[in-house]
């Protein structure tokens, strides 16, 4: 059993622009990185294949994607909101990020692979069902949670969303939802300035003030999912692994340093190993600083391959 890499070359051609962080650069850096580690040789290399339109379905209606169909340019590049736009190559990419989010659970419930990480781009974790916005615009990880709910017929799915920013889109999307249990943490006030307060009970919030220290946050984290996770038991657990807290990432004013993303993935297992079979799927959301980007992955990939 071993740790599935989902990874296509496709990925790298959404480009919104020179000054753009959400940039190619991201992956070839993770990719480097992993390259220079002892994870080259021991992860299960996977190219992902494009999501299907009824997979998408689950979560989008046909309205929104005809929508971002309509709008997707044959040059140059459209806005779909100030800080994020459509290329001829974007919706290709995005297509094969949300399909290796659909195929990772495919292969862990088929017992191919013990866990996966997707590092695709774009990310999805601010696309709500009917908008994109924040970089995003299929939402990955609730794709992945309702493939193993509907498709897998599993009665309960966690989604551990460690991203820096609120991962709003995937709130507006499982809000009330009782078979999936979110555990979010994020800085606060913070983009998107929404979905902080007066939650269903299956959104566990952790607001993190700006400059909260590396022992304050673990401190705060532990003490609000840990015993909400335990007491829901799931049967698979979904990360949206965004590395944009870390102490060097211009987007934010956090201090996380590479070891709490160790620390998180050490917590998320541990979690997956009591009840889930071991089962972890974790998708690349954020993550900016290039050298702290791939540096948080390849520890977050290590303490995922040491699960057997």
């Amino acid at each position: 059993m071993t740790t599935a890499f989902f990874s296509h070359d496709d990925c790298l051609k959404h480009n919104m622009g020179p000054e753009h962080p959400e940039s190619p650069e991201r992956i070839k850096s993770i990719l480097a990185h992993i390259a220079d580690s002892e994870l080259q040789e021991k992860l299960d290399w996977v190219r992902p294949e494009e999501i299907t339109r009824d997979q998408l379905l689950m979560v989008h209606p046909e309205s929104y994607l005809q929508q971002l169909d309509l709008m997707s340019p044959t040059r140059g590049r459209v806005f779909t909101d100030p800080d994020t736009s459509l290329m001829p190559d974007t919706l290709r990419a995005a297509r094969l990020a949300a399909g290796g989010n659909v195929q990772a659970v495919d292969m862990v419930m088929s017992s191919q692979v013990t866990n996966g990480f997707i590092c695709a781009r774009p990310p999805g974790h601010h696309a709500e069902r009917t908008k994109s916005m924040g970089f995003c615009f299929y939402n990955n990880i609730a794709l992945a949670a309702l493939r193993a709910l509907n498709f897998h017929q599993l009665e309960r799915v966690a989604i551990i969303d460690f991203d820096v920013h609120q991962g709003n889109g995937t709130v507006d999307i499982v809000s009330g939802d009782e078979r999936i249990l979110m555990c979010s943490s994020f800085q606060h006030p913070l983009y998107p300035h929404s979905h902080v307060h007066r939650q269903p009970d299956n959104i566990i919030n952790a607001p993190i003030e700006a400059n909260c220290s590396s022992a304050e946050y673990r401190k705060r984290v532990e003490a609000t999912w840990l015993k909400k996770l335990q007491d829901f038991r799931p049967q698979l657990v979904l990360v949206s692994a965004g590395f944009d807290g870390h102490r060097l990432d211009p987007m934010a004013e956090m201090n996380l340093e590479t070891e709490d993303y160790r620390w998180l993935t050490e917590m998320i297992v541990s979690v997956a190993h009591d009840h889930a079979n071991d089962r972890v799927i974790s998708t690349l959301e954020g993550g900016y600083h290039l050298r702290a980007l791939g540096e948080s992955v390849t520890a977050h990939l290590e303490v995922l391959n040491s699960v057997y």
